[in-house]
C-alpha cells in the first residue's frame, strides 16, 4: 500500500469509515470515473462524449435544506437567519452517525483537490462520493493538483461527504426534509445528503471559502465570473445569480476566461476558486454560445439533459424535466481560458440583474456608494429551475448576488468591495439582462446580442462617449449612446407602449428597494442608503 493511500485511509477511519480492501477508489482519472459510472448504471454516454446523468427528485438547489453547525468558535461570526440556519451539535452527531453507517458497505470515490487557483489562498478539499459521476463532477469542477502537489498533499483542510442516497429524518436530525447540506465550519466537515444535484457540492465548498477567505486571508470572495483582455490583461468581474448571464457573458472569444462562477479578490488580483465551469444548457445554441457548446465533450458531465437513447444525441431545448439542465466541464475545455485561473486586479465590475419588471435600463453606471448599495441589495429574478419550485421568473433580493452562500454579515463583504473600488479606481455598471418593453408576460427579454454590445462597450470604456443622463428615480447614470445599440433601447421608459404604466412599475420597484433596505439594513450608513433609488421628482433627470 502506498503512503498516499495509507494516509487517506487513516483519514477515513478518523471519520469512522471502514476501509475494506477494494472499496475505496482514490483520485481516479476522468476516463476511469466515466467507465465506473457507466458500469454502475449512473448515466449514459452521449454522442459528443459527455456523461449524461439524472439527479433524481431534486434538479436544483434546495436552499431550505442548508445548515451551519452552531459552535462557540463560529457563533459570533456567522450571520444566522433563514439563509444560515443553525444546526445543533447534537443533531449533527446524529447525522454523522448515519453517514458512517451508510458508507460501511458501499464503494467510495475519493477526490483530492484545491479550492482556489492562487495557492497562497487555496484550501485542500477531500471529497468522498458514493457515485462515480459525482466524483467526476468534483474532479472537473475543483482545482486539480499536479503530480507533485498530490505527493505532498498531506491532510485536507476540509472533508466533504456526498451521499445522495442517504435520506435524513427531520425528527431525528433537525433537518427540514430528507435532504441536508450541512457545514461544520469548526469541525472542517461538510455533509451533502439526500440530493443528487451536484451543484450542492460546489456551492457548499464555495460557502466554506466565503467564510474562510475574509476571516483568515482578507480576501473578498465573489459569486461572479471573470475574464481578461487578451492583449492588455485588463480584468473584469461579472456578478449575478444563476440565469443572469455570468457564464454566457464571460465566455467571450475576444477575452480570456478566468472562471465562470466563483472568485476571490486579493491584493494581487483575482483568482478562480474553481477549476471548471457549470453552465446552464437549456436552449443552448451553437451560434449564440459556441464556446460552451463546443466545450461539451468527453470528460464533461451533463445533468438532466434529454438524451435520445438510440442516437445518443442531446436535446438542449427539452426542459420537460427541468429548466435547470446543466453541464460541468474543466475550464480548459474553453479554448482561450486562463488555465492557471489567475487574473489581474479588476478595473471593471458588472452587476447582472435579471429584472422581470422591465424597469431597469439595459446598462447604467454606478458611483462607489451606489455600487455598495446594489451589491447589498442584489436585485434580480430567480429564473425557472435554479431552485426547487421556481417555474417562472420571481423578483428577489439576494445580497451580494449570492446571499445563499455567504456565512458572514453582507455588510462585511460590501465594505471590502468599496475599499477595492476606491483603491483601484474601478468602474461599476448595473446591467439588466431581463425584460424591456414591459414586465414578464408583456414585454420581452433583452436580446443576448444587445447585452453583449453593451458589456463590450463598458469593458472598453467606450460606452457613453456621447454623454450620460442621470435617472433621478433610479439614481443611476444612463448612457445616451452605445455602438450598435439603438438609442431607444437605452431608456426603458421609451420601450413601453404606455409610459405612464412604466412610471407606475418603476415607482413600485423603488418602493421595493426602499422597503428591503430599511428592513434588511436598518443601520446602514446614510451615504450608501442615499445612493439607492428614491421616488421620482418630475423633470429631475439631467445630463452628466
Amino acid at each position: 500500500m502506498s503512503n498516499t493511500v495509507s494516509r487517506i485511509e487513516d483519514k477515513l477511519r478518523e471519520l469512522g469509515i471502514d476501509c475494506e480492501p477494494g472499496r475505496i477508489h482514490i483520485d481516479l482519472v476522468p476516463a476511469a470515473l466515466v467507465e465506473a459510472a457507466l458500469s454502475r448504471g449512473e448515466g449514459h454516454l452521449a454522442e459528443n462524449g459527455s456523461l449524461v446523468v439524472s439527479t433524481g427528485k431534486r434538479t436544483g438547489r434546495s436552499p431550505h435544506d442548508r445548515f451551519v453547525v452552531d459552535d462557540p468558535s463560529v457563533h459570533d461570526r456567522v450571520a444566522w437567519g433563514p439563509v444560515n440556519e443553525p444546526m445543533s451539535g447534537e443533531h449533527f452527531e446524529s447525522v454523522k452517525g448515519k453517514v458512517c453507517k451508510h458508507m460501511d458497505d458501499r464503494d467510495l470515490y475519493v477526490v483530492r483537490a484545491f479550492a482556489g487557483a492562487d495557492r497562497a489562498h487555496s484550501r485542500k478539499f477531500m471529497v468522498i462520493c458514493e457515485k462515480a459521476s459525482q466524483a467526476l463532477f468534483c474532479h472537473q469542477m475543483l482545482v486539480r493538483p499536479n503530480a507533485k502537489e498530490l505527493e505532498t498533499y498531506g491532510e485536507p483542510d476540509f472533508v466533504v461527504v456526498a451521499l445522495p442516497s442517504l435520506l435524513l429524518d427531520p425528527a431525528e436530525d433537525g433537518t427540514n426534509s430528507e435532504a441536508g447540506v450541512i457545514l461544520d465550519l469548526s469541525g472542517h466537515l461538510v455533509v451533502v445528503a439526500g440530493t443528487g444535484y451536484a451543484g450542492e457540492i460546489k456551492k457548499a465548498i464555495f460557502s466554506v471559502m466565503n467564510y474562510l477567505l475574509p476571516v483568515e486571508d482578507g480576501v473578498l470572495p465573489m459569486h461572479c465570473s471573470a475574464n481578461m483582455d487578451q492583449a492588455t490583461g485588463e480584468t473584469a468581474v461579472l456578478f449575478g445569480l444563476s440565469g443572469t448571464g455570468k457564464t454566457t457573458l464571460s465566455a467571450d472569444p475576444f477575452r480570456q476566461l478566468v472562471g465562470d462562477d466563483e472568485h476571490g479578490w486579493s491584493d494581487d488580483g483575482v483568482f478562480n476558486i474553481e477549476g471548471g465551469c457549470y453552465a446552464k444548457t437549456i436552449d443552448l445554441d451553437p451560434k449564440a454560445e459556441p464556446q460552451i457548446y463546443d466545450a461539451i465533450t468527453f470528460g464533461s458531465m451533463c445533468e438532466n439533459v434529454a438524451i435520445d437513447r438510440s442516437s445518443r444525441t442531446l436535446d438542449y431545448s427539452d426542459g420537460s424535466r427541468t429548466e435547470n439542465t446543466r453541464v460541468a466541464y474543466p475550464v480548459d475545455h474553453i479554448p482561450n481560458a486562463a488555465v492557471d485561473g489567475l487574473g489581474h486586479v479588476p478595473s471593471v465590475v458588472l452587476f447582472l440583474a435579471c429584472d422581470a419588471f422591465g424597469v431597469l435600463p439595459p446598462i447604467s453606471r454606478l458611483s462607489r456608494d451606489a455600487a455598495m448599495y446594489h451589491f447589498l441589495m442584489g436585485f434580480t429574478s430567480k429564473v425557472a429551475g435554479t431552485e426547487q419550485g421556481v417555474d417562472e421568473p420571481q423578483p428577489t433580493f439576494s445580497a451580494l448576488f449570492g446571499e445563499p452562500f455567504m456565512p458572514l454579515d453582507p455588510v462585511v463583504y460590501a465594505h471590502m468591495l468599496g475599499e477595492r473600488i476606491d483603491s483601484n479606481n474601478v468602474r461599476v455598471y448595473l446591467v439588466n439582462t431581463g425584460w424591456t418593453g414591459g414586465a414578464y408576460g408583456t414585454g420581452h427579454r433583452i436580446k443576448l446580442s444587445v447585452t453583449r454590445y453593451l458589456v463590450t462597450a463598458a469593458l472598453s470604456n467606450t460606452i457613453g462617449d456621447g454623454g450620460w443622463r442621470h435617472d433621478d428615480r433610479l439614481n443611476v447614470d444612463v448612457p445616451l449612446d452605445c455602438p450598435f445599440v439603438k438609442h431607444r433601447m437605452l431608456d426603458p421608459r421609451n420601450t413601453w407602449e404606455d409610459s405612464a404604466a412604466y412610471d407606475v412599475a418603476a415607482d413600485g420597484l423603488v418602493r421595493m428597494f426602499q422597503k428591503r433596505c430599511s428592513e434588511r439594513y436598518p443601520s446602514l450608513e446614510e451615504d450608501i442608503v442615499a445612493a439607492g433609488p428614491h421616488p421620482a421628482i418630475p423633470g429631475a433627470d439631467v445630463r452628466v
